[in-house]
């Protein structure tokens, strides 16, 4: 029987609205640099959230339309797992990728199809993305922490010495 992995879950649903992507920017950035992000993460994590939420807002709703896109992250001692999850329009994820075209991860931004930037901005700056969109859409990015093992090593001979 294996181990149940747990994580600390931290949630926010905003209104299908553009202006309150920020409050969802904010909250993946306080989640982020509390599971250990560097800067330059951070600032990942947060345009994948937004590009994420904005697609929701724009493509699940429609402007002007009511609706809620919910926010979850679950952070575990090795990753973060960011869900963005709305109840709009459904789509196919596999019919869009095949229009785009694989995503190259080192192509040119201005080789990219119009429509397809924010999901390959996200798969650019995630680990892991997953998309189910059956009911509704639900986006599953990933990021893993990158522990600095050097520094890990060089404590581990700081206390050997010590002791």
């Amino acid at each position: 029987m294996g181990v149940k992995e747990t994580g600390h879950l931290v949630e926010l649903t905003i209104p299908a609205r553009a202006e309150y992507i920020g409050v969802a920017r904010l909250l993946v950035s306080g989640v982020a640099n509390r599971a250990g992000f560097s800067y330059d993460e951070i600032e990942d994590i947060k345009l994948a959230v937004a590009e994420a939420c904005t697609n929701a807002i724009h493509h699940a709703y429609g402007e002007g339309a009511n609706g809620s896109v919910r926010i979850l992250c679950m952070i575990y001692e090795d990753r973060l797992q960011i869900q963005i999850i709305d109840w709009g329009a459904s789509f196919d994820p596999e019919r869009v990728e095949r229009k785009l075209g694989p995503f190259d991860k080192d192509a040119d931004i201005d080789s990219l199809t119009e429509g397809g930037l924010g999901l390959f901005l996200i798969q650019s700056v995630m680990d892991d993305v997953q998309i189910d969109a059956d009911n509704g859409c639900v986006v599953t990015m990933t990021k893993y922490v990158r522990r600095d093992e050097v520094a890990k090593h060089v404590d581990e001979q700081s206390k050997a010495k010590m002791e």
